[in-house]
């Protein structure tokens, strides 16, 4: 994904990606989507986390409808409130 996302840009993307190919991380987070799952795709819930300077997850949005995202403003309010803004 890297790759391709640089090879677009011409810029590297300054992220790095995870391959969970045995899902130990989906499994470990309880992101699992059972449903893509029961037809040998294991793949996770679409989810965002807000961590502090100490790795805590202080917020986190899942969802199950792989089309709902949160917004960039719900991001940054929590992240403001993190920071205290």
């Amino acid at each position: 994904m890297a790759r391709k996302i640089e090879a677009g840009s011409g810029r590297s993307t300054g992220i790095v990606f995870l391959a969970d190919a045995d899902h130990a991380v989906i499994d470990a987070y309880g992101l699992l989507n059972q449903v893509a799952a029961a037809r040998g795709r294991y793949q996770p819930h679409p989810t965002t986390y807000v961590l502090d300077a100490n790795g805590i997850v202080r917020w986190k949005f899942t969802e199950v409808d792989y089309k709902v995202r949160p917004t960039n403003e719900m991001v940054l309010v929590e992240v403001q409130r993190l920071v205290g803004q």
